[in-house]
């Protein structure tokens, strides 16, 4: 009898170490998942909720299981929202894990300096991962600047902030700008600022830029920025060839050729760089530039001299044989 309940109470342990070598092989044994995969987290989302999904998705075998291990073995911390890469085989230890941390897949969409809206707008519309339809943004609202997003995300959110952004800049480069400006609103900067754009791709002369057009409209002279002719043609994307010469006689709200002062509304979206460039211009007597042909430009105070440096570029272009 007493050899009897020995074996009793020997197959009773066996018994519970089996139940609880299989409830520990549940939670740190390999999982189902068969390759590296995304899970979203919704915002909102509670471990128990979430459960379901990962069963759903193939993450995990049981949802039930899962719920009851977590809550004995998982700890406290809450899990996050977001894109979450999980590795294949991932155990349901490793899954609550990797949704607890930090550990968020961050997308970015990438907006260059200088980019219209136009193409600001087809960016976000060709990112499968963003959703919702947008209408093309303000031409100057959008600050340059890479931004995150998450899978899901509708594009009016990340516009959102694209603008937010665009509007702190202005407003702390605004409070710190030189006195005597030329521009007298944040609009008028943000116009100057994207024909300084335009016309520039070398930072180290963005203040010079600003500084000959910043004299230009002082004297009450005409910008003839040559991409304020082209931006009502093509909405700031490149022309792709010469401008014709009924173009620049052309009369409406941006063309520099045609008009005194500023354009009526930015040419493009302007960079950090060139907002500040025409808030703190360089002090310069130069009213004229043309290119070198080396990527910057010339600068002369005279037409006499720009002319010769005209000269000098037109035959730089000869030698190259574009002329």
């Amino acid at each position: 009898m007493k050899r009897r309940g020995c074996i009793v109470a020997a197959l009773a342990a066996l018994a519970l170490l089996v139940a609880g070598w299989s409830f520990l092989g549940g939670w740190y044994g390999a999982g189902p998942l068969p390759k590296d995969t995304s899970f979203v987290v919704p915002d909102g989302s509670s471990l128990s909720g979430i459960a379901g999904k990962l069963e759903r998705e193939g993450v995990i075998s049981s949802a039930d299981g899962f719920r009851l291990r977590a809550r004995i073995l998982g700890g406290s911390a809450p899990i996050k929202a977001g894109e979450f890469l999980l590795p294949k085989g991932a155990s349901p230890a490793k899954v609550l894990s990797i949704l607890q941390s930090d550990e968020v897949i961050r997308r970015f969409v990438t907006v260059p300096e200088g980019m219209p809206s136009i193409m600001v707008h087809e960016r976000l519309m060709a990112q499968p991962q963003l959703t919702g339809k947008i209408p093309v943004p303000a031409e100057g609202s959008i600050l340059p600047d890479s931004y995150d997003f998450k899978r899901g995300e509708g594009r009016g959110a990340v516009v959102a902030r694209m603008q937010d952004a665009m509007r702190r800049t202005v407003k702390e480069l605004w409070a710190k700008r030189a006195p005597g400006l030329v521009v007298k609103t944040p609009k008028e900067a943000l116009i100057l600022a994207s024909i300084v754009e335009k016309e520039t791709g070398k930072p180290s002369e963005r203040r010079l830029v600003a500084g000959l057009y910043s004299n230009r409209l002082r004297q009450g002279m005409r910008l003839q920025a040559d991409p304020t002719i082209i931006y009502p043609i093509t909405k700031g994307k490149p022309l792709g060839r010469r401008i014709l010469q009924s173009e620049i006689r052309a009369i409406n709200g941006y063309n520099t050729y045609s008009m005194v002062g500023l354009p009526k509304a930015p040419i493009t979206n302007p960079g950090r760089e060139s907002i500040a460039a025409v808030l703190n211009p360089a002090k310069t007597d130069a009213l004229y530039m043309v290119a070198d042909g080396s990527g910057g430009h010339v600068f002369a105070a005279t037409l006499d001299e720009h002319n010769r440096n005209v000269a000098k570029w037109f035959a730089i272009r000869r030698a190259r044989g574009e002329l």
